[in-house]
């Protein structure tokens, strides 16, 4: 399936609808370029999970473990991008909090698939180009582009389920969020 956001509030909104449908030892994939949207959905997923704590990128920690607030499961959060080898995913145990823990991993793309046969991958698409420059104001020193400017907030993202725990699995529960090329009647 694959959606459209306007802005990060909608991504937000997508990893709160998102959560609706996991339960623990779902596994879920999270990929897309840097800044993308990968922690800014996980926050969404957290909020809606009703888990401890500040969900933010576990860049620097490699991994969050977010005890449920209530009767959800947990929500362990991890950011793969600076393991280099599956030793080192393989010496984060999270086999062993699989079972009780909803898992996101950011950046985990040929290096967690072994945990689970199910499981959802999201890829969080930035679109690249299109950013209209404002005109040169005479001959002088070339234009800077405003950056805060360049990243007008709206992303594809693409859910794909995989394992018989998704076969079947009500998907399009995740609407709300336009289809590419669709409207909002």
């Amino acid at each position: 399936m694959t959606l459209t956001s306007s802005d990060a509030e909608d991504t937000r909104a997508l990893g709160a609808r998102l959560a609706g449908l996991l339960r623990a030892g779902d596994l879920v994939l999270l990929s897309g370029d840097l800044g993308a949207g990968k922690t800014t959905l996980a926050q969404g997923i957290g909020a809606a999970l009703g888990v401890r704590g500040r969900v933010s990128s576990p860049t620097f920690v490699i991994a969050r473990h977010h005890p449920a607030l209530g009767e959800g499961p947990d929500l362990i959060h991890v950011d793969a991008y600076r393991l280099e080898s599956l030793e080192e995913v393989d010496a984060l145990d999270l086999d062993s909090s699989l079972e009780e823990s909803v898992t996101l991993v950011e950046w985990g793309q040929g290096k967690v698939e072994a945990l689970a046969d199910n499981r959802l991958e999201v890829e969080v698409r930035r679109p690249h180009g299109g950013l209209e420059a404002e005109a040169p104001q005479a001959i002088g020193p070339a234009q800077a582009t405003d950056l805060e400017r360049a990243d007008d907030g709206r992303r594809e993202i693409i859910v794909r389920a995989l394992g018989p725990r998704w076969a079947g699995a009500r998907l399009e529960g995740l609407g709300g969020l336009q289809e590419p090329g669709g409207s909002d009647d």
